[in-house]
């Protein structure tokens, strides 16, 4: 029975993983990396099962974060010439890069985590009733 609460809790932890990054995706839109490039978006890539703990069958149940990895598409171009950030050069002459960050896709993922995490909530809510019953029916 514990198992189905681990499944749970470890669903939460990675959905509220992905709203972090989310929320670093929205508040770092507009600002520039150390390298002078725009902000690139992180996405969380989750994977099935918990690499630390696995059952009797050797199954990992649940899910985890894998990693984060920052986006490769492209930037944005926004045409300011007379903004210091401007590049200089070449095909974009005039243009400053923009981040790769759109913020509605940002929300439409916001959205998804977290009726995700509540989702898993209340799956776990479940769990704890069964087993206060079965508790109940024991004693």
């Amino acid at each position: 029975m514990f198992g189905a609460l681990d499944i749970s809790v470890s669903g939460m932890v990675a959905q509220r993983t992905r709203l972090t990054a989310i929320s670093a995706n929205i508040a770092n839109r507009s600002s520039y990396e150390a390298d002078g490039l725009p902000y690139r978006a992180r996405q969380v890539m989750l994977a099935p099962g918990d690499p630390a703990a696995t059952t009797a069958s050797g199954r990992a149940l649940g899910v985890h974060v894998s990693e984060i990895e920052v986006s490769q598409a492209g930037f944005g171009y926004n045409w300011s010439p007379d903004d210091p950030k401007a590049i200089k050069s070449g095909p974009y002459a005039g243009y400053v890069a923009q981040s790769n960050v759109d913020p509605f896709v940002e929300q439409m993922n916001a959205m998804q985590a977290t009726r995700a995490y509540e989702a898993n909530v209340t799956a776990a809510e479940a769990t704890k009733a069964m087993v206060t019953q079965a508790l109940r029916l024991l004693a």
